[in-house]
């Protein structure tokens, strides 16, 4: 049975709730090993705020690369079909042959680091035209009277009774973009993500 995906419980866990959300849209319930979500936990919310607190800056591309790692060698070693790869900078852009667009076309998902007032990871579940289906773990509801007037901007629209699969879809133009607003990826200095496959070579 394949599981919902998770929401944030916190403002910082963007990165390990969009990890663990990749596993549970690649996997049923009951093919994950508890171990990915433990090491998912243990590696990620590794960064410093301004003030020594840690956690309070998220996750680091760092844990994001060791992650990578772990994964792929876990996979190897426990004949588990899971495989990874880590892009940035240049890398990091999508159009209609670039590695992100071919692996949602492949099945594959995407946990991608992008802008939302402040850098934050979603999961990219898929691709339609020119439009990729997202889900942002960070919960916002519509009728909320602080709901920013960013997400009405182009380019970005709510989806509802998808729970498993998204909930946006933000267009490929405004995802490209080296600004810093909703939804974009900023500059390429900035960019990184994460390409996660269920390898079925291996199942």
């Amino acid at each position: 049975m394949k599981n919902l995906l998770n929401y944030q419980s916190s403002e910082y866990d963007c990165g390990p709730v969009s990890l663990t959300n990749a596993v549970r849209f690649l996997f049923e319930r009951e093919e994950i090993p508890p171990v990915i979500i433990k090491y998912i936990m243990l590696y990620c919310l590794d960064s410093y705020n301004e003030e020594g607190e840690m956690g309070k800056r998220g996750t680091s591309a760092s844990a994001m690369m060791f992650l990578t790692d772990w994964l792929n060698q876990f996979g190897q070693m426990k004949n588990f079909p899971i495989s990874c790869e880590f892009l940035s900078g240049e890398k990091v852009h999508i159009d209609q042959t670039d590695k992100i667009s071919n692996a949602l076309r492949q099945g594959g998902v995407v946990v991608l680091r992008l802008f939302l007032e402040v850098s934050h990871y979603v999961l990219l579940t898929g691709i339609e035209g020119d439009s990729l289906y997202v889900f942002d773990p960070y919960y916002e509801e519509e009728d909320d009277p602080e709901f920013s007037e960013e997400y009405g901007e182009p380019g970005i629209t709510f989806i509802n009774g998808q729970p498993k699969r998204a909930n946006r879809l933000v267009s490929i133009e405004r995802l490209n973009r080296t600004g810093q607003g909703f939804y974009e990826m900023g500059p390429f200095d900035m960019r990184e993500a994460v390409i996660i496959f269920r390898d079925q070579d291996r199942s």
